[in-house]
């Protein structure tokens, strides 16, 4: 315990606000709200609660999707690549909405703003496309892990980029061949040892070029399947 203590001591003090402040909402393998608990809590391996969280998948209009290289001083997976944004909805009246997706819509839009300095009226919730769910669980390390119900979200705009350094170390925009080779480096530890996050991976191998084809052909409500629940845990 000493040890567990002497770690949060030195959590940075952005991270170690967010950590304590922010009340996830707790869920079971179908997505039903069973309670709630901090983000400190939440990611403790000991404790591995299961809870909802977003990824965003942000494209501009020539389809390039926007990757973020996660703070150094992130808590879980610091300094890896992962897809545009990846959050929680918090447990309040307008993150639990369930119609349509909105509260992680509106979980989504508030964490843009903090994370990549993009205003709520360059990303409209209504603009967000829910395209799926999944289910996935990852060690961080030997004290932090992740163990989240993941809300997928598309979403297509031209957005100016103020990135918040407390969250954000490195932005990149994409194509298709160009994400390939990325992960084909991650796989074979070049391009300075680049990292990817698990569920950013679990996304992209599993579900993501998919979905990424009816993008591009105007197709992608008629992908979008919000009542299948990937079970991705290995």
């Amino acid at each position: 315990m000493a040890g567990a203590a002497g770690d949060d001591a030195r959590m940075d003090a952005v991270q170690k606000r967010l950590m304590f402040e922010d009340e996830c909402i707790l869920v079971d393998e179908q997505d039903n709200v069973v309670g709630h608990e901090s983000k400190y809590k939440c990611h403790l391996m000991e404790k591995n609660l299961l809870h909802r969280a977003f990824s965003v998948f942000l494209f501009n209009s020539k389809h390039e999707l926007l990757l973020q290289q996660r703070s150094a001083t992130k808590v879980t997976f610091p300094l890896l690549w992962s897809n545009s944004c990846c959050s929680h909805p918090l447990y309040r009246d307008s993150e639990l909405i369930q119609e349509n997706d909105l509260g992680v819509r509106n979980a989504a839009q508030r964490k843009l703003l903090d994370e990549l300095g993009i205003p709520a009226e360059d990303a409209p919730v209504d603009q967000f496309t829910p395209v799926g769910r999944m289910l996935y669980m990852a060690p961080s390390d030997g004290k932090w892990s992740e163990h989240e119900l993941t809300h997928i979200l598309f979403i297509v705009r031209d957005v100016k980029l103020r990135p918040n350094p407390d969250e954000v170390a490195g932005v990149r925009y994409v194509n298709r061949e160009q994400l390939e080779e990325l992960v084909r480096k991650a796989d074979a530890g070049e391009d300075d040892g680049v990292k990817l996050t698990p569920w950013f991976r679990l996304i992209v191998d599993n579900l993501l070029m998919g979905w990424w084809d009816h993008l591009e052909k105007g197709t992608l409500s008629e992908a979008a399947d919000m009542e299948t629940i990937h079970n991705l845990k290995e």
